[in-house]
């Protein structure tokens, strides 16, 4: 019994299945094809770079050339600086009670900043100018009583000459009309003693009251409304400046050269201005004085550059560098885009320049111009700020993997 269930076990292949040597024949086709097909795509990966190592390479920025640079015969670094600047403070002591403006606020010629307090001088100015009020009318009395003296010391004198009346009436008379006269002094000199009194209180009173002393820009607010100010701090926990402002358009650059390039510098001489803040804009300027004493630390004199065109993004305290210039610059020259000459490669007449995308290259076809100096001017294909690489080596490709030298 269990032969015969023996004999009927047997494997049973899927109709079409090839089975033993044709299996393996046919395995064996699929290699011989695939194979092929393998090397062929590794060829080609291969030839276009991308299973070669990556390259080393050096990089070189695509910059702007501005006219200015050929033309340039010394550089010098500074920082723009206010020629006008004032720290504005009371001349009175007392607790500020009024603030009008804020950091950046611009400002008027005697503008009203702040206001300390001033009730007492108030009332001390209204008491004086009461008192003057008094001095005048006072004086308008006096002067109505001279009036008739003087017409009665007429009429007096006309009688006494014709012996109508008695010498003694007509010198009580005159008398009279001199006690008037100097009334009127006294009351003259009491008005001029009140309208003392009382400029002397409004002139207080305008101590409290703290106005720009020219047109500009508030820089810091250094009290707040509630602080005690003091002329010049004097106080004990007083703060002395209120506000620090600043003339914007008296704005300059302020820059050391060295005593041995000092020859290249004159007054005068025409400069272009660039700030760190706006790195690709380009400010006019020219000498404006050069300080007649030489910081002996550092060996270097003193230069202020005057900007020739207002800007209001420029601000004090700015960090510039400036270019001093052989001549001015014409109107209509632009900037251009510069490469070093050995980021070109030349095949057949025409230039390339391999371009870094990441971690591999791109050939780009460029058009160069005229020499910049030591640089080469570039028409089209390229960008400032373009990476690219400098002196290719042999054999690199459009998409060819690279790393950057380590300078």
């Amino acid at each position: 019994m269990e032969k015969e269930e023996l004999s009927q076990l047997k494997i049973t292949r899927p109709a079409g299945e090839p089975s033993g040597p044709r299996r393996i024949r046919k395995k064996r086709t699929v290699w011989l094809l695939l194979i092929p097909a393998i090397l062929l795509l590794l060829g080609y990966l291969y030839s276009q770079g991308l299973l070669q190592p990556a390259q080393e390479v050096s990089l070189t920025t695509v910059s702007l050339v501005f006219p200015s640079q050929p033309l340039t015969t010394l550089n010098a670094s500074g920082y723009v600086v206010a020629q006008r600047k004032a720290a504005v403070a009371s001349k009175g002591t007392g607790r500020l009670e009024f603030l009008a403006v804020e950091e950046g606020s611009r400002v008027r010629k005697g503008q009203l900043i702040a206001r300390l307090e001033n009730a007492d001088l108030q009332a001390a100015a209204g008491q004086a100018e009461a008192a003057l009020n008094t001095a005048r009318a006072n004086l308008n009395q006096v002067r109505a009583e001279i009036k008739n003296d003087r017409l009665r010391y007429d009429r007096y004198q006309r009688l006494v000459q014709s012996k109508a009346i008695a010498q003694s009436d007509f010198d009580s008379t005159e008398a009279k009309l001199n006690q008037a006269l100097a009334a009127e002094a006294a009351a003259v000199s009491q008005i001029k003693a009140a309208e003392a009194a009382l400029q002397a209180t409004r002139v207080a009173l305008e101590y409290t009251l703290i106005r720009a002393p020219f047109d500009g820009v508030i820089l810091t607010k250094n009290a707040d409304v509630g602080e005690v100010v003091a002329p010049f701090g004097s106080s004990v926990n007083a703060k002395a400046a209120v506000v620090t402002m600043a003339d914007m358009g008296s704005l300059i650059v302020e820059a050391d050269v060295s005593e041995i390039n000092l020859e290249k510098v004159r007054v005068g001489q025409p400069c272009e201005i660039t700030l760190d803040a706006f790195p690709e804009e380009r400010f006019p300027g020219e000498v404006h004085m050069i300080v007649p004493t030489a910081d002996r630390s550092k060996a270097t004199v003193l230069t202020k550059i005057k900007f020739l065109k207002k800007d209001e993004r420029v601000l004090p305290e700015m960090s510039a560098k400036a270019a001093f210039l052989t001549r001015p610059l014409a109107g209509g020259e632009k900037p251009k885009l510069g490469v070093n000459p050995g980021v070109l490669v030349t095949r057949k007449g025409n230039n390339f320049a391999f371009l870094l995308n990441g971690d591999t290259v791109r050939e780009i076809p460029v058009t160069k111009g005229a020499p910049l100096a030591d640089l080469v001017e570039i028409i089209s294909g390229l960008k400032a700020g373009d990476k690219v690489v400098l002196n290719p080596p042999q054999g690199l490709k459009d998409g060819n993997r690279v790393k950057v030298a380590e300078k």
